[in-house]
């Protein structure tokens, strides 16, 4: 097991930033997720862990040793891409044993090992069949069989479920988290789907634009998002966001916005306001609640706009005066498009963020 340590690293191409100053430390058999959408630079990150990209400055450790200027070859890695990479010619045994021979392993031995990833990946009974007659959770089967053979210090993943169905890439998802697990291999994956990262991973370094934003474990994303951009990207559906501004009226604390009033209690209310009055208020759309009758406290008047059934879920669209909301609820829930509700924000539930730095004040 290795420790990969990524000490101020950056990679430009010309004048394209990719990756800028990043710092990032993965603990022996942890499993990391850089996470991001298409362009933030996880992929870039990724090669240069692997050797196939020299930063541009800054160093890569494997422990303590310094492997910037090392070749692919000597890092002692196993990599998987997202576009499978077989040998249509070579049968399932050869793909996997091709990295071997290249070592010049012993034959027996060769046999010994495909044969033991081959069952280990549950797909020994397909060794002699070729790419093209095999499924796509069955090719990326391989393909993992062909990185793991080598018996690597680190696992590189590149997007390696993305080209699978829906029901494919939740059992694939299960089915690497257990590998990575029994094996205890350093693994980093490379992902823009949050669901797929906060599934799998130990800790998720989420990316944008070729900077780190934040650097954690799944729920202290989900529960402490450092700023405006993590708090949207961790969720499904993502937060909702309201800009407005802390008043203070005769010693009450509220939170003001178009065709909204909501009151703060005074510790939260003097703490924010102390931060910033300028603020975005943040709140998840399961932390909402629905009231479809009767006076509530502290409640804002909503209108129903459009419903979502998603069988185990509801997803309700609403709109405060021309904001729309959505919220997560169950199909017990019975609404219809015109309706007056009235929306609960659990004080503890709420995020509040600066409006022009987007940082996180609670």
């Amino acid at each position: 097991m290795v420790k990969v340590t990524l000490d101020n690293v950056s990679k430009f191409f010309g004048k394209v930033k990719a990756v800028v100053d990043l710092n990032l430390e993965v603990r022996d058999g942890e499993f990391v997720a850089l996470l991001g959408p298409s362009g933030c630079g996880k992929t870039t990150t990724l090669l240069m862990i692997a050797g196939i990209y020299k930063p541009t400055k800054g160093r890569i450790l494997f422990d303590e040793v310094d492997v910037t200027d090392l070749p692919p070859k000597d890092r002692n890695i196993g990599m998987v891409f997202q576009s499978y990479a077989l040998y249509p010619h070579m049968t399932v045994y050869d793909n996997i044993a091709f990295p071997l021979k290249l070592k010049k392993v012993p034959k027996h031995e060769i046999d010994k090992k495909v044969k033991e990833v081959a069952k280990l990946l549950q797909i020994d009974n397909l060794l002699n069949r070729k790419p093209a007659q095999l499924s796509g959770g069955q090719q990326q089967r391989v393909a993992l069989g062909r990185a793991l053979v080598k018996e690597p210090d680190v696992l590189l993943l590149d997007e390696p479920l993305s080209n699978l169905d829906a029901k494919l890439r939740v059992m694939m998802r299960a089915e690497i988290k257990r590998l990575q697990k029994e094996l205890k291999i350093t693994t980093i994956y490379v992902t823009h789907d949050q669901v797929e990262a906060m599934s799998m991973a130990d800790r998720i370094a989420v990316m944008r634009a070729g900077r780190l934003q934040q650097y954690a474990e799944p729920e202290v994303l989900y529960n402490k998002p450092i700023n405006l951009f993590v708090a949207g990207f961790i969720g499904n559906p993502p937060m909702n966001f309201i800009e407005g501004s802390i008043k203070e009226e005769n010693g009450e604390y509220y939170f003001e916005s178009e065709g909204l009033k909501l009151k703060l209690s005074k510790d939260l209310g003097e703490l924010v306001a102390s931060k910033s009055t300028d603020v975005v208020l943040g709140i998840r759309p399961e932390h909402i609640r629905v009231i479809t009758s009767g006076e509530v406290d502290n409640a804002i008047d909503a209108t129903v706009y459009v419903i979502e059934p998603l069988g185990r879920d509801l997803v309700i669209n609403v709109k405060v005066d021309n904001t729309l909301l959505k919220i997560l609820s169950t199909p017990g829930l019975k609404l219809e498009p015109g309706q007056k509700v009235k929306l609960v924000f659990p004080e503890e539930k709420i995020h509040f963020f600066d409006k022009y730095t987007e940082k996180a004040i609670i």
